[in-house]
């Protein structure tokens, strides 16, 4: 995915200058705390992300950024917080991929998901890689879908549950590659990769930084990172993309959203300091370490991929008929 954060940086002066009064009237925001919701427990990498970003956001602001945890229902606790919220600016959220999977996975959404929210900035993505246990008897993309098209329903793969992007990535994988494989979900990333290393499943998409101590030892073998092209931390591993399944890209994303109904001039102001803070020196060095890439967008770019995502996902999840149990 190629994000030009220069092309962003323009786009962001362009709206601010076609919205005339804007930049006056966003004067006095904000006034108080500004408080981020994240819809997932600490420690992941999306908190990590908006723990990144907030001490940044607050000095470019004048006020604390406050990052909150609201963890549960696949993320829907959280975001639901967040879609009842004032629409003043001062309750954000960060979507991510769950984000763009629910509307397909979950029956009776509490929010409408185009409607309910109002698209700040696509702050980061975070690439996967596809590992195997090394019993498995392939060491390329090419070499692993011969074997899955050869031995149906003879691979299993660990997910970090139903919905998650372990999950979407493997399935995914079978959709383009018209193969078959058995889905084991566990009850998060730790378990699911210790049934990988234990040899009980063949395959994982996993974090990159999670998969590094086992590829430098031989316990895991890497397939294939879920970007179009290489990540810099992996740079010897392919993308799956180019080694055998052009086309295939998956990838973790925060993106920074309010209530619906938030002031277009609160958003604008939110867009560009968001833009700003990620162009802070080393900020892009403590993402990449954790597997992400800073982007930064306008808020048209952030409502065009979640739309995109949707429509991805949405097929994946017929195809698969995946369902919450």
């Amino acid at each position: 995915m190629n994000i030009s954060l220069h092309r962003f940086l323009a786009a962001s002066a362009l709206v601010a200058f076609a919205m005339g009064a804007g930049p006056a009237a966003a004067q006095n925001y904000p006034t108080k705390p500004v408080r981020v919701i994240v819809p997932f427990a600490p420690g992941g990498s999306t908190d990590i992300v908006a723990r990144l970003l907030a001490p940044r956001l607050s000095e470019n602001l004048g006020q604390s950024v406050v990052v909150e945890n609201r963890g549960g229902g696949g993320t829907l606790i959280g975001m639901d917080h967040v879609a009842k919220s004032a629409p003043d600016g001062y309750t954000l959220g960060v979507a991510t991929l769950t984000f763009a999977i629910n509307p397909s996975l979950v029956p009776k959404l509490p929010y409408d998901t185009l409607k309910d929210f109002a698209p700040v900035s696509l702050v980061s993505i975070v690439t996967f890689v596809m590992a195997i246990h090394p019993s498995v008897p392939a060491r390329s993309v090419k070499e692993f879908i011969a074997l899955a098209k050869a031995q149906p329903d003879a691979l299993n793969y660990s997910s970090s549950g139903i919905g998650s992007a372990s999950q979407m990535g493997a399935e995914l994988f079978k959709y383009m590659t018209k193969t078959n494989m058995v889905h084991i979900p566990y009850t998060g990333g730790g378990p699911a990769m210790v049934a990988l290393l234990s040899g009980q499943v063949s395959v994982f998409v996993m974090s990159i930084p999670a998969g590094l101590p086992y590829f430098k030892t031989g316990r895991l073998a890497p397939l294939g990172v879920t970007s179009v092209k290489r990540h810099p931390v992996l740079p010897d591993v392919p993308s799956i993309a180019e080694s055998g399944l052009p086309g295939y890209e998956l990838f973790e994303y925060q993106g920074i959203v309010a209530p619906a109904g938030t002031p277009g001039v609160v958003i604008n102001r939110l867009q560009q300091e968001i833009v700003k803070s990620l162009a802070s020196p080393g900020l892009n060095d403590r993402f990449t370490t954790m597997g992400a890439t800073v982007v930064g967008s306008t808020p048209e770019e952030l409502t065009n991929h979640v739309k995109k995502e949707i429509a991805t996902w949405g097929k994946v999840i017929k195809t698969a008929g995946i369902k919450l149990e």
